[in-house]
């Protein structure tokens, strides 16, 4: 069990990449940030068009109010807004964690942006939250984003048939991927060698 904090969303900063408890006030930063490559024109992503991100937001928060999520906007080491991404399905009895709801603006995807996240936000769930299994899900379609969550280091652990929703309305079969404590340390090497080769 743990005693650290799992209510709040903590401010984590790198060279490349910081990320900072969600707010109304980064809704105009996430409506660029969207269109920076349509991301919401992909079918089988859950990113809102501009017009809904107000809506997304609120979504996020009244999660995060309820203690089911805590949710992050992402910024490039330049501090603009470039994307948002959460801590979700929170059990601090376990402990155990999801992240997910990532997405970036296109101009920054394939940067090592991501990497760097995934190290801050994969730390802190290990090394802070004592987390003893985190867990990564996307999309059966979303093959970019399977081979990323499997870079990374975790492992793919089966498919969820029928799980949830696309944005469409389709229903998706969620491919799941799990880092236990004992395979962090690993992880944490793989990740600190792929960010110098972005260095």
């Amino acid at each position: 069990m743990t005693t650290a904090d799992w209510t709040t969303p903590p401010t984590l900063r790198g060279r490349h990449v910081s990320l900072e408890a969600l707010t109304p006030a980064h809704a105009d930063g996430l409506r660029a940030a969207v269109e920076d490559g349509r991301l919401y024109d992909l079918w089988f992503t859950n990113v809102p068009e501009a017009k809904d991100v107000d809506a997304y937001i609120d979504g996020a928060l009244g999660k995060q109010a309820k203690g089911d999520q805590l949710a992050f906007v992402v910024r490039d080491g330049a501090g603009k807004i470039v994307g948002t991404t959460r801590y979700y399905e929170l059990a601090p009895e376990v402990p155990r964690l999801q992240i997910g709801y990532t997405w970036y603006a296109a101009s920054v995807q394939r940067t090592g942006l991501n990497t760097e996240a995934k190290l801050l936000l994969l730390g802190h769930a290990f090394e802070t939250l004592r987390c003893a299994s985190v867990g990564l899900q996307t999309s059966w379609f979303n093959l970019a984003s399977r081979t990323a969550i499997a870079r990374l280091g975790a492992k793919e652990e089966g498919i969820t048939r029928n799980h949830v929703r696309h944005r469409d309305g389709t229903l998706r079969d969620t491919v799941n991927f799990s880092i236990i404590d004992a395979e962090w340390p690993a992880v944490k090497q793989n990740l600190i060698g792929r960010m110098g080769r972005h260095a």
